[in-house]
């Protein structure tokens, strides 16, 4: 279907165009949370498209459609959420079709809620920017030797907290924990004083592997359902005193927040580019064909309470060092196994201008050089009430598919 022609007005900068067609949870007031896909302004309502026939020979099982989550349509199979997108695209371009005449099939988004789109039973947290990593590594290490020994032969993760991962929309309260304050011997317990978004975006597995079953980059594609925009906060002064030897925990487990629509990998394939050389040469397990980054321009924009926002980073998917197949390949070469609603997020998307550094520890360098928002007000680190916004989309030949925004404001620490 390389010609689609909709008969819904949809603007040409709408990230959710006839080419995208995302999967999210959505609610009306006084209703339950299902299954619905972005168009436009709307969201297609599916237990209601269903019922008007539109599924017709699809043999879905209405009870899956109807789900506060997207597990049970994952664990059917890529297959039969890809044919639903066909339908859809097909439904749309026919003006007699059940998704324009029949009642309720058709919600206005300003109308709907979101949730979170799938139950998200495992998360890791990559580390696959190398930009992100050398600016890290200039800081905190040695600027003549950034990136430790490891980091150009594996891709760097980390085993998250699924259960404090949240949709766009929800507020989060400032962390607090142990910190070691400049000059002092002694820790402290205190409110985080340098809360930190991370711009990245992570994938979603959308099919199971049994232990002890590695998954090739090869096979890689076939696990992924799709896409979100990923903030995983950070609050720099605590990880910093608790990372070593184990690595990060409250200063990371606190929130991690996401996009409400799931863009399926099949969407972006229009999109794909090469990737960085990597040099010297990966091992075998980690070596693929053809091109698998994606060109997604990312920004992210801070909004203080009641003022306007201001844009401070803009960088782009493409940049990756680490792909998502060699991520996966990683991931279980040793034999772990992936569960449906599984959730890996890339790490920090860093550009290679200052510009685009994908934290405020690298746009204020650590705090030493403030950034200077719209209203005037100055920013290292996120502040009580700011907004942090995160927005990503691909664009090419006349094709548009975007994730919407992410927005997350922050509340002071729990009293």
């Amino acid at each position: 279907m390389s010609e689609l022609n909709p008969w819904l007005n949809i603007a040409p900068d709408s990230d959710f165009s006839i080419h995208n067609l995302p999967f999210g949870i959505f609610s009306l007031p006084n209703q339950r949370p299902r299954v619905g896909v972005a168009i436009g302004e709307f969201i297609i309502d599916l237990p209601a498209a269903s019922q008007a026939g539109v599924f017709a020979g699809l043999n879905i099982p209405p009870v899956v459609l109807e789900q506060p989550q997207l597990n049970d349509l994952m664990l059917l199979g890529k297959t039969l959420s890809l044919q639903i997108r066909h339908r859809l695209q097909q439904q749309l371009c026919d003006a007699t079709s059940a998704l324009k005449v029949a009642a309720g099939v058709l919600v206005s988004r300003n109308a709907a809620n979101m949730h979170m789109p799938v139950q998200v039973g495992d998360y890791t947290d990559f580390y696959s920017s190398i930009e992100h990593a050398t600016n890290v590594g200039k800081m905190f290490r040695d600027p003549e030797n950034a990136l430790l020994p490891n980091w150009k032969h594996i891709p760097v993760g980390y085993h998250g907290r699924a259960s404090s991962i949240i949709p766009s929309g929800e507020p989060i309260r400032r962390p607090k924990g142990q910190t070691l304050p400049k000059g002092q011997s002694k820790p402290v317990f205190q409110a985080s004083q340098r809360l930190d978004f991370e711009l990245e975006m992570a994938f979603i597995i959308g099919k199971e592997s049994k232990l002890g079953q590695p998954i090739s980059t090869q096979e890689a594609n076939e696990y992924i359902f799709g896409m979100v925009l990923f903030n995983d906060w950070s609050a720099r002064d605590i990880q910093k005193w608790e990372y070593v030897p184990l690595g990060p925990f409250l200063g990371k487990n606190f929130a991690s927040s996401i996009s409400p629509w799931v863009v399926m990998l099949e969407a972006l394939e229009p999109f794909k580019v090469a990737g960085p050389i990597q040099d010297p040469p990966v091992l075998p397990y980690l070596e693929y064909q053809g091109d698998s980054n994606y060109d997604i321009d990312l920004e992210v924009g801070i909004a203080p309470e009641g003022k306007e926002e201001t844009l401070v980073s803009k960088s782009n998917f493409k940049y990756m060092y680490w792909n998502m197949q060699q991520q996966l390949a990683h991931h279980t070469v040793n034999g772990c196994n992936v569960r449906v609603g599984d959730m890996l997020a890339s790490g920090t998307i860093s550009g290679h201008t200052p510009d685009s550094y994908g934290s405020m520890l690298e746009l204020s360098w650590s705090g030493s050089k403030p950034l200077t928002l719209a209203d005037g007000s100055a920013r290292s680190f996120i502040e009580n009430g700011d907004t942090v916004k995160m927005r990503g989309f691909s664009q090419r030949a006349g094709k548009r598919v975007g994730f919407g925004e992410l927005s997350t404001k922050v509340l002071p620490s729990h009293p």
